[in-house]
């Protein structure tokens, strides 16, 4: 079992638990809404996915976001996903984005939502 994020007490006054995909998800969700030196000990851990939403939006933003994104996933979590489609899209206040991977333990693929109100 790993740390469910965000970090949570359950019933029983412990730290909350979840399943390994689910913290696999919850590890992108981090590098996803994290920006690079918001970590002390991680000065480049994330992507700035959050900065790049003030930008006018173009098919060239839109391209570099996605390789950004993908390298990021590729850099933090490569050992664990293989990241095969991102998709990135800002909806009035909302952040949309959608990851493909494919969990390497046991070759599972998956398709997640993240969204994030700015």
């Amino acid at each position: 079992m790993q740390i469910d994020y965000p970090y949570s007490i359950n019933n029983s006054g412990r730290t909350s638990e979840t399943n390994e995909e689910d913290h696999i998800r919850d590890m992108i969700e981090q590098i996803l809404f994290t920006s690079p030196g918001e970590r002390v000990n991680r000065p480049t851990f994330g992507c700035g996915l959050l900065k790049l939403i003030f930008e006018p939006n173009s098919d060239v933003l839109a391209g570099s976001t996605q390789s950004i994104v993908q390298g990021s996933l590729q850099q933090w979590l490569g050992d664990l996903i293989l990241v095969e489609a991102v998709s990135v899209s800002a909806n009035e206040s909302t952040l949309e984005v959608q990851v493909q991977y494919v969990i390497r333990k046991n070759q599972q693929r998956k398709v997640e939502q993240f969204q994030k109100r700015i």
